[in-house]
């Protein structure tokens, strides 16, 4: 069974950095794809960046030079730093595997304040 597990979330200011990580159980971590998504109350989860196997990432435009995914295989763990946050980005946090969602964890509260 995989187990997502998503933490670092927070309260920051806007123009602030955090730095996200989740770590994946239950799957050898190296040879999927993996992505992270977030969530607003009241709308539908959206994938913002994902990087695969071969470790080529992509990212939405809203995100784009100031997120930056990245993946620890050995540590079967995934991580998003988050620079230059915006109120916009205020949501919770989760990461899955884009070509295989698995149960989601209970991810990670980001607040960015004004």
């Amino acid at each position: 069974q995989v187990q997502l597990v998503e933490s670092g979330g927070g309260l920051v200011q806007a123009g602030g950095s955090l730095r996200l990580s989740c770590v994946v159980s239950g799957r050898k971590l190296g040879i999927y794809s993996i992505a992270w998504y977030r969530q607003v109350p009241g709308k539908q989860r959206d994938l913002l960046a994902r990087v695969t196997s071969g470790g080529t990432t992509s990212y939405v435009d809203s995100v784009k030079g100031r997120f930056t995914i990245s993946r620890d295989n050995a540590k079967n763990t995934v991580y998003l730093q988050m620079n230059s946050l915006k109120v916009e980005d205020t949501a919770v946090y989760y990461c899955n595997f884009p070509l295989r969602i698995e149960s989601w964890g209970q991810g990670t509260q980001v607040t960015v304040s004004s």
